[in-house]
């Protein structure tokens, strides 16, 4: 229903400030069912059998191995200082000669990513490849300076 604002001894023909909302209804409507129809068909659905493993679950390391870089790069394995030449000898001992144990490695903020991936290159020079990065889960507060990342 449309205001005039034109006295009433004007013609009625006067145009309608309304505004028509039934063809964008329908243009929505038409995207909505274009869209419905092209969801599934987007998505990749390949058929694969894949087989049953029976392999039993490998068993959790009682005591990981955490090789640590300290902001002056010197390396700590567990709770041991070592020199990055002892560093393959005494992985060796650590893990009976295992390459294939994780090696969970750690390091300082302000260690620079080249020097880590010096760390990490001895590691795969020593023949251990399963490496993992631990770090703090950020639950949205900043650390204390100088505050010490436990796992």
């Amino acid at each position: 229903m449309g205001v005039s604002l034109k006295s009433s001894d004007d013609d009625d023909s006067g145009e309608v400030s309304e505004i028509n909302v039934t063809p964008f209804i329908d243009v929505v409507l038409v995207l909505l069912i274009i869209f419905m129809v092209a969801a599934p068909l987007s998505t990749v659905d390949v058929p694969v059998d894949l087989p049953v493993s029976n392999a039993q679950p490998q068993q959790r390391t009682d005591e990981p191995i955490y090789l640590t870089v300290q902001d002056d790069l010197n390396l700590v394995l567990g709770e041991e200082a070592i020199a990055r030449e002892a560093l393959r000898a005494v992985l060796d001992r650590r893990t009976d000669g295992n390459r294939e144990e994780r090696i969970f490695l750690r390091a300082d903020s302000a260690v620079a990513y080249g020097d880590l991936m010096e760390v990490m290159n001895s590691l795969r020079d020593a023949g251990y490849l399963k490496i993992a990065l631990v770090g703090l889960e950020n639950t949205g507060a900043a650390p204390a300076a100088g505050a010490a990342a436990q796992p």
